[in-house]
């Protein structure tokens, strides 16, 4: 009977000192835990501040925006037009609306139709001009212009210049067939050439205006053989050699009057307009003809 007593007050001593190890493990095992969860908010706010900090600093860099605009969206060809000059201007204006204020080069590239062409070289053989070689182009411009307020390789490389066609030499005919790359250039070369003589193809490298790096403006003058279609005017600002910005008006040509009838005609009825055009040939030498006997 005295044993059982004896046992029931020792069990709370033993239990007693076996609890000291448990609350060091105990104690242990609060403080890690509070330490990780110190270390993990801490980098919860380096991260939630970094990323702040990325915000604040691309909304301050955030490129600006071009509102471009044309003297004239529709040009009229009527019978003795001798060619107009087209305005293409703007401005140059961060996302709300407001000044961008940086220094921004302006590259204003004036497109016509695309079309397929064959050039022809002739060469003299035995006093007679004949057809010799020949290269097919897929899309070479009616019309092209570049005006900018820089030359343009003082204003990007020539990688860039290639992607935006941002100058004759950079111009993409897109050549069919496959030939000798030197002949290609050699034709390419040709092509252009003929239409800067024609007035069809140019380039100023001051014709851009900037004025206080907000407006821009720039004159294009179009010749009287000018196509009738759809031109593009692409304006690009660029800085520090990269295109920021770009923006698209576009322009129609069409021929009006007595002129638009005629083309028509020719295009819906090519067979009776080469006729009528013999006719007509025929009729005035004789005519002219019967006039000078009688004189």
């Amino acid at each position: 009977m005295r044993e059982g007593p004896l046992w029931v007050r020792h069990l709370p001593l033993q239990l007693a000192s076996n609890t000291g190890p448990l609350n060091e493990q105990l104690g242990r095992g609060s403080g890690s835990a509070l330490q990780g969860q110190t270390g993990w908010l801490g980098r919860t706010l380096r991260r939630a501040l970094l990323a702040l900090l990325c915000l604040i600093l691309l909304g301050g860099a955030r490129d600006p925006i071009l509102v471009p605009e044309v003297s004239q969206h529709e040009i009229q060809v009527r019978q003795g037009f001798t060619g107009t000059e087209l305005l293409l201007y703007g401005a140059i204006l961060t996302p709300e609306g407001s000044r961008a204020g940086q220094d921004y080069d302006i590259v204003v590239v004036l497109k016509g139709p695309t079309n397929s062409i064959v050039l022809r070289e002739k060469q003299r053989i035995a006093g007679i001009w004949v057809n010799a070689d020949s290269a097919e182009f897929r899309s070479a411009p009616a019309f092209f212009a570049v005006a900018s307020s820089k030359p343009i390789d003082k204003i990007v490389d020539q990688k860039t210049a290639a992607i935006y066609e941002l100058g004759l030499p950079w111009l993409q005919l897109s050549p069919i067939g496959a030939f000798d790359p030197a002949e290609q250039r050699r034709f390419s070369a040709g092509l252009v050439e003929r239409r800067l003589r024609e007035g069809l193809y140019k380039e100023d490298p001051h014709g851009v205006n900037v004025s206080e790096q907000v407006l821009y403006q720039a004159r294009i003058s179009l010749p009287s053989s000018v196509q009738t279609g759809t031109y593009t005017a692409e304006t690009f600002a660029i800085s520090k050699g990269r295109v920021v910005a770009s923006a698209v008006a576009r322009v129609e040509v069409r021929k009006v009057g007595f002129e638009r009838l005629v083309a028509q005609f020719a295009d819906n009825n090519g067979f009776l307009y080469g006729l009528l055009a013999v006719l007509v040939s025929v009729g005035m030498g004789f005519v002219a003809g019967r006039l000078f006997a009688l004189v």
